[in-house]
């Protein structure tokens, strides 16, 4: 496995999994995972670095590069407002995440041909969920 595949199936795809995902699931899902939204934020921003190495390289396209590295800036400047801890809660209070949510489906559609994607079962290191 190249390391872009191993990047995008590892980190990539699962974060815009749950950032594309329809808002009653992202809830249940964020509650159940008790994700905070800086580390939302966090993990977008990694995932924009992996994509700029790839797109570098030729594995991802420009425009998937674009949405990607707009989904890093709503979800920091989110994060930076301060809102609610809980991105359960962030969810109903920030239109931002609709946003997020459309730019994340338009990427999963480019690159694999559809967004409803399995939600993850984890995504975020283990501290983040505490």
């Amino acid at each position: 496995m190249s390391p872009d595949t191993e990047h995008w199936q590892r980190w990539i795809e699962p974060l815009l999994a749950f950032l594309a995902a329809d808002p009653s699931d992202q809830s249940v899902w964020s509650r159940a995972h008790r994700v905070r939204t800086a580390a939302v934020a966090e993990e977008a921003g990694f995932g924009v670095r992996l994509a700029a190495g790839m797109a570098d390289r030729g594995a991802l396209e420009p425009a998937a590069l674009a949405d990607l590295a707009e989904i890093g800036r709503r979800c920091d400047e989110a994060a930076r407002r301060g809102g609610p801890g809980h991105w359960a809660d962030a969810l109903a209070a920030d239109p931002v995440w609709d946003e997020v949510r459309v730019l994340a489906r338009r990427v999963l559609v480019g690159s694999l041909g559809g967004w409803d994607r399995p939600l993850p079962r984890r995504v975020l290191p283990q501290e983040v969920y505490d």
